[in-house]
């Protein structure tokens, strides 16, 4: 059974419209999972609702995730939001353009960040692997569902974070349909 939603989102679950009812389930119980930390759930949620692009539920999923989160986990989270919307558009094009000589060639962007995010290394993962399946980079994917292997990370946690993912665009998608 999924425990209480936090006030902001609960307000977000409610104002759903009734045919997305079956994502008023689907919020509180992807935020309750047993195989992701606090942190992770919560920073997956942040960099998810970020890369969604809806200001409403950015704003309540921030809101609920404060009391979670250390500042440096929120600010990994929005700088996970951020370079993964900078690392997808570049390597979707790389490989979706299907010419190997665009994959050879550097990709001379800096992202420092993703070397010292400020948290765990395995939780900025699943941060960017969260971004990367919402912005639908296939690349990207796999590359951060290989670094969460190799850090051991169960494909269970993996897959809890990309169904926070799954249901947050949901509920993005639902709320800028309206009524």
């Amino acid at each position: 059974m999924a425990s209480e939603l936090p006030a902001p989102l609960a307000a977000l679950r409610d104002a759903l419209p009734d045919f997305a009812r079956d994502l008023r389930i689907n919020l509180g119980n992807v935020l309750d999972s047993a195989n992701l930390t606090p942190q992770q759930v919560w920073g997956t949620a942040v960099a998810s609702a970020i890369a969604c692009r809806n200001p409403r539920l950015r704003e309540a999923v921030s809101a609920a995730a404060a009391p979670h989160l250390s500042p440096a986990a929120a600010a990994a989270a929005r700088m996970a939001a951020a370079l993964m919307g900078m690392n997808n558009v570049y390597y979707r094009f790389t490989e979706l353009v299907g010419k190997e000589e665009y994959r050879r060639l550097p990709a001379r962007l800096r992202m420092q960040g993703i070397a010292n995010p400020g948290i765990e290394k395995a939780d900025f993962e699943l941060f960017s692997l969260a971004v990367s399946a919402v912005n639908g980079c296939g690349m990207c994917v796999a590359a951060h569902e290989r670094q969460l292997a190799q850090a051991g990370v169960k494909p269970e946690s993996v897959q809890d974070a990309v169904r926070i993912a799954a249901v947050l665009h949901g509920v993005a998608t639902a709320l800028e349909a309206g009524s």
